[in-house]
Protein backbone atom coordinates (compact mmCIF):
# COMPACT_ATOMS: atom_id res chain seq x y z
CA UNK A 1 0.00 0.00 0.00
CA UNK A 2 2.48 2.43 0.64
CA UNK A 3 4.52 1.64 -2.46
CA UNK A 4 1.13 2.73 -4.43
CA UNK A 5 0.88 5.87 -2.33
CA UNK A 6 3.94 6.82 -3.24
CA UNK A 7 3.40 6.34 -6.76
CA UNK A 8 -0.07 8.27 -6.56
CA UNK A 9 1.79 11.34 -4.74
CA UNK A 10 4.28 11.39 -7.31
CA UNK A 11 1.68 11.24 -10.12
CA UNK A 12 -0.43 13.95 -8.88
CA UNK A 13 2.67 15.80 -8.16
CA UNK A 14 4.09 15.82 -11.67
CA UNK A 15 0.73 16.57 -13.00
CA UNK A 16 0.27 19.94 -10.67
CA UNK A 17 3.73 21.05 -11.93
CA UNK A 18 2.48 20.28 -15.51
CA UNK A 19 0.00 22.61 -14.96
CA UNK A 20 1.84 25.11 -13.02
CA UNK A 21 4.14 24.93 -16.26
CA UNK A 22 1.10 25.70 -18.76
CA UNK A 23 -0.19 28.42 -16.80
CA UNK A 24 3.00 30.52 -16.76
CA UNK A 25 3.51 29.77 -19.82
CA UNK A 26 0.13 31.13 -20.57
CA UNK A 27 0.56 33.90 -18.86
CA UNK A 28 3.86 34.84 -20.41
CA UNK A 29 2.58 34.73 -23.62
CA UNK A 30 0.31 37.35 -23.00
CA UNK A 31 0.84 40.82 -24.34
CA UNK A 32 1.01 43.53 -21.95
CA UNK A 33 -1.82 46.27 -21.94
CA UNK A 34 -1.20 49.47 -24.29
CA UNK A 35 -2.34 52.09 -26.06
CA UNK A 36 -6.08 53.31 -24.64
CA UNK A 37 -5.82 50.28 -22.09
CA UNK A 38 -4.86 49.64 -18.64
CA UNK A 39 -3.51 52.47 -17.12
CA UNK A 40 -2.75 54.95 -20.07
CA UNK A 41 -6.86 55.17 -20.11
CA UNK A 42 -6.53 56.77 -16.78
CA UNK A 43 -4.05 58.36 -16.92
CA UNK A 44 -5.66 60.46 -19.81
CA UNK A 45 -8.59 60.56 -18.10
CA UNK A 46 -7.18 62.69 -15.45
CA UNK A 47 -4.76 64.35 -17.50
CA UNK A 48 -6.67 65.03 -20.64
CA UNK A 49 -9.03 67.91 -19.97
CA UNK A 50 -6.28 69.76 -18.44
CA UNK A 51 -3.60 68.98 -21.63
CA UNK A 52 -6.59 70.49 -23.67
CA UNK A 53 -7.27 73.32 -21.75
CA UNK A 54 -3.64 74.56 -22.01
CA UNK A 55 -3.90 74.18 -25.44
CA UNK A 56 -7.13 76.20 -25.46
CA UNK A 57 -6.49 78.14 -23.54
CA UNK A 58 -2.54 79.41 -23.52
CA UNK A 59 -0.86 77.79 -26.63
CA UNK A 60 -3.49 78.25 -29.32
CA UNK A 61 -3.76 81.95 -28.38
CA UNK A 62 0.23 82.46 -28.10
CA UNK A 63 -0.07 81.72 -31.42
CA UNK A 64 -2.74 83.22 -32.63
CA UNK A 65 -0.95 86.18 -31.25
CA UNK A 66 1.83 86.11 -33.21
CA UNK A 67 -0.10 85.77 -36.04
CA UNK A 68 -2.16 88.83 -35.67
CA UNK A 69 1.56 90.64 -34.80
CA UNK A 70 2.23 90.82 -38.45
CA UNK A 71 -0.94 92.08 -39.69
CA UNK A 72 -2.91 95.18 -39.26
CA UNK A 73 -5.31 93.75 -37.05
CA UNK A 74 -7.34 96.83 -35.51
CA UNK A 75 -10.79 96.40 -34.86
CA UNK A 76 -10.69 92.42 -35.77
CA UNK A 77 -9.15 89.52 -35.00
CA UNK A 78 -9.40 87.94 -38.74
CA UNK A 79 -6.89 90.26 -39.90
CA UNK A 80 -5.99 90.15 -43.85
CA UNK A 81 -3.36 93.34 -44.28
CA UNK A 82 -0.17 91.47 -44.01
CA UNK A 83 1.89 94.62 -42.58
CA UNK A 84 5.73 92.48 -41.63
CA UNK A 85 7.88 93.99 -38.62
CA UNK A 86 5.80 97.41 -39.12
CA UNK A 87 3.86 96.78 -35.72
CA UNK A 88 7.27 95.83 -33.96
CA UNK A 89 9.01 98.81 -35.25
CA UNK A 90 6.07 101.09 -33.73
CA UNK A 91 6.23 99.57 -30.37
CA UNK A 92 10.14 99.96 -30.06
CA UNK A 93 9.54 103.72 -31.33
CA UNK A 94 6.72 104.19 -28.86
CA UNK A 95 7.33 106.55 -26.17
CA UNK A 96 4.15 105.43 -24.04
CA UNK A 97 5.49 101.75 -24.46
CA UNK A 98 9.12 103.05 -23.55
CA UNK A 99 7.90 104.86 -20.70
CA UNK A 100 5.73 101.39 -19.51
CA UNK A 101 8.62 99.49 -19.70
CA UNK A 102 10.49 102.58 -17.43
CA UNK A 103 7.59 102.08 -14.86
CA UNK A 104 8.40 98.77 -14.57
CA UNK A 105 12.21 99.36 -14.01
CA UNK A 106 10.95 101.31 -10.75
CA UNK A 107 8.71 99.10 -9.57
CA UNK A 108 11.02 96.46 -10.01
CA UNK A 109 13.69 98.42 -8.10
CA UNK A 110 11.15 98.34 -5.44
CA UNK A 111 9.71 95.25 -5.26
CA UNK A 112 12.15 92.81 -6.03
CA UNK A 113 14.54 94.13 -3.14
CA UNK A 114 11.50 94.24 -0.84
CA UNK A 115 10.49 90.61 -1.28
CA UNK A 116 13.66 89.33 -1.06
CA UNK A 117 14.49 90.35 2.56
CA UNK A 118 11.07 90.72 3.79
CA UNK A 119 10.18 86.90 2.65
CA UNK A 120 13.90 85.87 3.87
CA UNK A 121 13.47 87.36 7.58
CA UNK A 122 10.02 85.51 8.33
CA UNK A 123 11.05 82.28 7.06
CA UNK A 124 14.06 82.55 9.34
CA UNK A 125 11.75 83.72 11.82
CA UNK A 126 8.83 81.24 11.67
CA UNK A 127 11.56 78.35 11.06
CA UNK A 128 12.69 78.98 14.60
CA UNK A 129 9.37 79.26 16.31
CA UNK A 130 9.01 76.62 18.25
CA UNK A 131 5.05 76.63 19.09
CA UNK A 132 2.21 77.03 17.09
CA UNK A 133 5.12 76.96 13.73
CA UNK A 134 1.86 75.79 11.19
CA UNK A 135 -0.38 78.39 12.77
CA UNK A 136 2.48 81.11 11.55
CA UNK A 137 3.17 79.65 9.00
CA UNK A 138 -0.35 80.03 7.65
CA UNK A 139 -1.39 83.28 8.85
CA UNK A 140 1.56 84.92 6.54
CA UNK A 141 0.50 82.51 3.73
CA UNK A 142 -3.59 82.93 3.64
CA UNK A 143 -2.80 86.40 1.62
CA UNK A 144 -1.60 85.05 -1.14
CA UNK A 145 -5.52 83.26 -1.68
CA UNK A 146 -6.59 86.68 -1.73
CA UNK A 147 -7.66 88.32 -5.35
CA UNK A 148 -5.75 91.22 -6.39
CA UNK A 149 -8.48 92.66 -7.53
CA UNK A 150 -10.29 92.80 -4.10
CA UNK A 151 -6.72 93.90 -2.22
CA UNK A 152 -6.18 96.70 -4.41
CA UNK A 153 -10.00 97.57 -3.72
CA UNK A 154 -9.32 97.55 0.11
CA UNK A 155 -6.37 99.43 -0.65
CA UNK A 156 -7.98 102.14 -2.31
CA UNK A 157 -11.48 102.13 -0.22
CA UNK A 158 -10.07 101.66 3.27
CA UNK A 159 -6.33 102.13 3.84
CA UNK A 160 -4.66 104.66 1.12
CA UNK A 161 -7.98 106.39 -0.36
CA UNK A 162 -6.88 109.85 0.87
CA UNK A 163 -9.60 111.22 3.20
CA UNK A 164 -8.93 111.79 6.94
CA UNK A 165 -11.19 108.47 7.19
CA UNK A 166 -8.66 106.45 5.59
CA UNK A 167 -6.57 104.17 7.81
CA UNK A 168 -3.40 105.51 6.78
CA UNK A 169 -3.92 109.50 6.98
CA UNK A 170 -5.69 108.37 10.39
CA UNK A 171 -2.68 106.62 11.78
CA UNK A 172 -0.69 110.16 10.35
CA UNK A 173 -2.98 111.74 12.54
CA UNK A 174 -2.23 110.39 15.77
CA UNK A 175 0.85 111.71 15.32
CA UNK A 176 0.03 115.51 14.48
CA UNK A 177 0.55 114.79 10.53
CA UNK A 178 -0.68 115.91 7.70
CA UNK A 179 -3.15 114.06 5.49
CA UNK A 180 -1.85 112.67 2.26
CA UNK A 181 -3.51 112.40 -0.96
CA UNK A 182 -1.92 108.72 -1.64
CA UNK A 183 -3.72 107.95 -4.71
CA UNK A 184 -2.59 111.98 -5.81
CA UNK A 185 -1.19 112.40 -10.09
CA UNK A 186 0.63 115.36 -8.37
CA UNK A 187 3.93 115.76 -7.01
CA UNK A 188 5.39 113.95 -4.49
CA UNK A 189 4.34 110.12 -6.04
CA UNK A 190 2.83 108.71 -3.35
CA UNK A 191 1.37 106.21 -5.11
CA UNK A 192 4.03 104.21 -4.76
CA UNK A 193 3.50 103.79 -1.55
CA UNK A 194 0.05 101.58 -1.78
CA UNK A 195 1.44 99.80 -4.76
CA UNK A 196 4.35 98.77 -3.48
CA UNK A 197 2.63 97.71 0.17
CA UNK A 198 -0.46 96.02 -1.49
CA UNK A 199 2.34 93.69 -3.43
CA UNK A 200 4.27 92.90 -0.76
CA UNK A 201 1.32 91.88 1.55
CA UNK A 202 -0.26 89.39 -1.40
CA UNK A 203 3.12 87.80 -2.19
CA UNK A 204 5.38 87.85 0.89
CA UNK A 205 3.78 84.29 2.31
CA UNK A 206 4.23 82.59 -1.04
CA UNK A 207 7.87 83.36 -1.53
CA UNK A 208 7.98 82.55 2.81
CA UNK A 209 7.19 79.40 2.17
CA UNK A 210 9.93 79.04 -0.89
CA UNK A 211 12.32 79.53 2.03
CA UNK A 212 11.13 77.47 4.73
CA UNK A 213 11.30 75.15 2.38
CA UNK A 214 15.09 75.46 1.38
CA UNK A 215 15.69 75.95 5.10
CA UNK A 216 14.24 72.67 5.75
CA UNK A 217 16.79 70.61 3.87
CA UNK A 218 19.88 72.66 5.24
CA UNK A 219 21.22 69.85 7.20
CA UNK A 220 21.75 70.29 10.95
CA UNK A 221 25.33 68.65 11.09
CA UNK A 222 26.65 71.45 9.27
CA UNK A 223 25.69 73.65 12.36
CA UNK A 224 27.11 71.80 14.24
CA UNK A 225 30.55 71.38 12.72
CA UNK A 226 30.27 75.17 12.72
CA UNK A 227 29.84 75.80 16.40
CA UNK A 228 32.57 73.24 16.53
CA UNK A 229 34.91 75.68 14.52
CA UNK A 230 34.41 78.60 16.85
CA UNK A 231 31.61 80.19 14.21
CA UNK A 232 29.13 82.41 16.68
CA UNK A 233 24.88 81.68 16.23
CA UNK A 234 23.46 84.42 14.36
CA UNK A 235 24.90 86.56 11.54
CA UNK A 236 28.19 84.39 10.95
CA UNK A 237 26.57 80.75 10.54
CA UNK A 238 24.08 82.90 8.48
CA UNK A 239 26.47 84.28 5.93
CA UNK A 240 28.42 81.16 5.48
CA UNK A 241 26.29 78.23 5.80
CA UNK A 242 22.03 79.68 5.75
CA UNK A 243 23.08 82.00 2.52
CA UNK A 244 25.30 79.82 0.75
CA UNK A 245 22.84 76.76 1.04
CA UNK A 246 19.65 79.01 -0.11
CA UNK A 247 21.66 79.32 -3.36
CA UNK A 248 18.88 77.71 -5.70
CA UNK A 249 16.15 78.75 -4.04
CA UNK A 250 17.48 82.50 -3.85
CA UNK A 251 17.59 82.48 -7.10
CA UNK A 252 14.00 80.88 -8.37
CA UNK A 253 12.40 83.75 -5.50
CA UNK A 254 14.32 86.71 -7.94
CA UNK A 255 13.46 85.20 -11.11
CA UNK A 256 9.92 84.39 -9.65
CA UNK A 257 9.77 87.86 -8.45
CA UNK A 258 10.92 89.71 -11.41
CA UNK A 259 8.88 88.01 -13.65
CA UNK A 260 5.68 89.07 -11.58
CA UNK A 261 6.69 92.70 -11.52
CA UNK A 262 6.62 92.25 -15.24
CA UNK A 263 2.94 90.81 -14.98
CA UNK A 264 1.87 94.18 -12.81
CA UNK A 265 -1.63 95.06 -13.85
CA UNK A 266 -4.51 94.43 -11.17
CA UNK A 267 -2.81 96.39 -8.71
CA UNK A 268 -1.81 99.74 -10.96
CA UNK A 269 -5.32 99.77 -12.88
CA UNK A 270 -7.64 99.52 -9.93
CA UNK A 271 -5.65 101.51 -7.93
CA UNK A 272 -4.25 104.35 -10.46
CA UNK A 273 -6.24 103.86 -13.62
CA UNK A 274 -4.25 104.12 -16.63
CA UNK A 275 -2.36 107.05 -16.40
CA UNK A 276 0.61 108.02 -18.40
CA UNK A 277 2.86 108.43 -15.65
CA UNK A 278 2.47 105.54 -13.97
CA UNK A 279 1.52 102.31 -16.24
CA UNK A 280 3.59 99.03 -16.45
CA UNK A 281 3.64 97.19 -19.84
CA UNK A 282 0.21 95.11 -19.61
CA UNK A 283 -1.70 98.28 -18.63
CA UNK A 284 -0.71 100.12 -21.80
CA UNK A 285 -1.23 97.45 -23.81
CA UNK A 286 -4.65 96.62 -22.50
CA UNK A 287 -5.64 99.90 -23.39
CA UNK A 288 -4.53 99.79 -26.75
CA UNK A 289 -5.32 96.16 -27.41
CA UNK A 290 -8.88 96.29 -25.51
CA UNK A 291 -9.62 99.71 -25.08
CA UNK A 292 -11.40 102.11 -27.32
CA UNK A 293 -8.45 101.65 -30.12
CA UNK A 294 -8.69 97.88 -29.93
CA UNK A 295 -5.69 97.62 -32.45
CA UNK A 296 -4.81 93.63 -31.97
CA UNK A 297 -1.84 94.22 -33.85
CA UNK A 298 0.15 96.38 -32.46
CA UNK A 299 -0.74 94.92 -28.78
CA UNK A 300 0.56 91.41 -30.04
CA UNK A 301 3.76 92.92 -31.24
CA UNK A 302 3.97 94.78 -27.78
CA UNK A 303 3.01 91.20 -26.06
CA UNK A 304 5.56 89.42 -27.93
CA UNK A 305 8.44 92.09 -26.87
CA UNK A 306 7.40 91.89 -23.57
CA UNK A 307 7.54 87.72 -23.34
CA UNK A 308 11.36 88.58 -25.04
CA UNK A 309 12.48 90.49 -22.53
CA UNK A 310 11.07 88.38 -19.92
CA UNK A 311 12.91 85.70 -21.62
CA UNK A 312 16.52 87.41 -22.17
CA UNK A 313 16.40 88.68 -18.18
CA UNK A 314 15.77 85.33 -17.19
CA UNK A 315 18.74 83.95 -19.02
CA UNK A 316 20.94 86.47 -17.65
CA UNK A 317 19.98 86.00 -14.31
CA UNK A 318 20.76 81.93 -14.70
CA UNK A 319 24.01 83.33 -16.15
CA UNK A 320 24.99 85.70 -13.17
CA UNK A 321 23.47 83.34 -10.49
CA UNK A 322 23.60 79.86 -12.34
CA UNK A 323 20.20 78.80 -11.32
CA UNK A 324 20.51 74.84 -11.36
CA UNK A 325 23.84 74.67 -10.37
CA UNK A 326 25.51 72.31 -7.58
CA UNK A 327 25.85 74.28 -4.85
CA UNK A 328 29.96 75.09 -4.08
Amino acid sequence: MSTRSATRDAEAGEADRAAATRSAARVAGRKPKSGIRGNTLWFWVFVGPFVIGMLVFSYLPIIWSLVLSFFDAQNTVTPTKFVGLRNYVDMLTDHNFLSSLGTFSIFAIFIVPLTFVLALALALLVNQVKIARAFFRSVFFLPTACSYVVASLIWRLSIFNGVRFGLANTVLGWFGADQIAWLSTVDPPWYWVPLVTVRLWLQLGFYMILFVAGLQRISPVLYEAAYVDGAKPGWQTFRYITLPQLRATSVAVLLLNLIAAYQAFDEFYNLIGNVNFARPPLVYLYSISLGSIQDLGHGSAGALILAVIIMVLTLLQNKIFGFGRAND
